[in-house]
């Protein structure tokens, strides 16, 4: 063979070798060894994986990596700043119990903190308890935290907690199907843009969410409960909210405050303080929703107007809407919605009502001013003054006002939620 030959079948070989794909290293870390130690020896795509047992570490991860729990071993902070801080992409953690974080609110201390850099990290089925913050995630794209059940101080004040999963400045972060109590906001999302929010269950904190400034985001499929509020959605447009259950919390179902061109669809709200707190909402549509069984209904204000309200349930609100507003608001001009404490009739049988619903009457507004008029609310006093009202259009006041009410409620399963009211409420 030639000398040339040679040379070209070495380069071919070496291309061929080059060409064969790169086998990730697997390298276990047992009961009382180093879990820092192996992610330093550890090359970029390894796996380390932690065998069950008791760890105490504040563990860096600077390279992309998956840190793998086997039969869920724990990890602990020992009450000292970051139990797991992250500033690599790509890095993966998953199956662990992480705990024990140190409690500076102005460290913001965390069970594990995606820093800014950390691009599409993953944290899949792992326990954080006992952390001040759950997960903070900082200037991180494409995030995804799915299936871990988050769980925080719980004997400190609300206002000393940290929140469950804390975004701040991210882009399209997926946070799937976690269960978040005991916090102080189970999710706290601020200037976060183009994320999904599915599945999680948020309870027994101040908010269920707590969410501001943030973009183009889907809400689906939580249940918020047991909270004082539960989705709290604040200066924000473009969202879908959709499917949510937001039950039994102490003030509010859900809140829309400042909030433009939005999709608000087939939640269930019952058994609230105030089901819907809508306050400077524009350019909303709200449809098949039902609420059902709170004190009030829904409390609108501050000029919230030029928005859709279709095919809707309300039912069994001591109130159904407590309004406060200049003129009359119209709801249900296309296709109308359902009231229960309608007393209209349907003499052409088409299932909506031949008179207009009107949300209140003078008679609510004074036993607004005056809660101890509910007593008399069955009286035929009251009646007759409910019928002046209605006779004397000077008395009238300004009301939502619903031309094609419905006979039938469209949710038939509604009375499966009456009763879950916050306890000792």
């Amino acid at each position: 063979m030639t000398p040339v030959f040679l040379r070209l079948a070495g380069l071919v070989l070496l291309g061929l070798a080059l060409m064969q794909p790169v086998v990730a290293a697997t390298v276990t870390v047992q009961p009382g060894q180093n879990i820092q130690a192996a992610i330093a020896a550890a090359a970029a795509g390894d796996v380390v994986q932690v065998q069950r047992g008791f760890y105490r570490a504040n563990l860096l991860i600077d390279k992309a990596l998956t840190l793998r729990g086997i039969d869920r071993p724990t990890l602990s902070g020992g009450m000292v700043g970051d139990t797991i801080r992250v500033t690599a992409p790509d890095v993966v953690i998953e199956g662990l119990i992480v705990r024990d974080s140190g409690s500076n609110l102005r460290d913001q201390n965390s069970g594990i903190y995606l820093y800014p850099g950390a691009h599409r990290a993953v944290v899949q089925n792992c326990d954080l308890t006992y952390n001040l913050f759950g997960l903070w995630i900082e200037k991180v794209t494409d995030a995804r935290i799915e299936g871990n059940l988050i769980t925080g101080k719980r004997e400190f004040d609300s206002a000393q907690r940290g929140n469950g999963i804390q975004l701040y400045n991210t882009k399209g972060a997926k946070i799937l199907n976690n269960n978040i109590s005991f916090v102080r906001d189970a999710l706290y999302v601020d200037v976060s843009h183009h994320a999904i929010f599915r599945g999680n269950k948020l309870h027994h904190s101040r908010y269920g969410t707590h969410y501001m400034t943030s973009y183009y985001n889907v809400w689906e499929d939580n249940e918020t409960y047991y909270n004082r509020g539960g989705l709290a959605l604040m200066e924000v447009r473009d969202q879908v909210v959709r499917n949510n259950r937001a039950w039994g919390n102490s003030d509010h179902g859900i809140m829309l405050r400042s909030v433009q061109d939005s999709v608000v669809e087939g939640n269930i709200v019952a058994g609230n303080n105030r089901g819907f707190f809508i306050y400077d909402v524009e350019y909303a549509v709200l449809k098949n929703n039902l609420v059902v069984d709170n004190v009030v209904g829904v409390h609108l204000s501050a000029g919230s107007t030029r928005n859709v309200v279709e095919d809707n349930d309300f039912i069994g609100n001591r109130e159904q809407v407590r309004y406060v507003g200049a003129r009359d608001e119209p709801w249900g001009q296309e296709r109308g919605n359902h009231w229960s404490n309608y007393l209209g009739w349907d003499r052409d049988g088409n299932g909506i009502g031949d008179v207009r619903y009107e949300a209140n009457d003078m008679v609510d507004r004074l036993s607004w001013r005056y809660p101890s008029m509910k007593l008399l609310l069955a009286s035929p006093a009251v009646q007759a003054l409910r019928l002046v009202g209605q006779q004397f259009p000077i008395l009238r006041v300004p009301s939502v006002i619903d031309p094609k009410p419905h006979m039938q409620p469209t949710h038939k399963n509604w009375s499966e939620w009456r009763g879950k009211h916050f306890p000792g409420q």
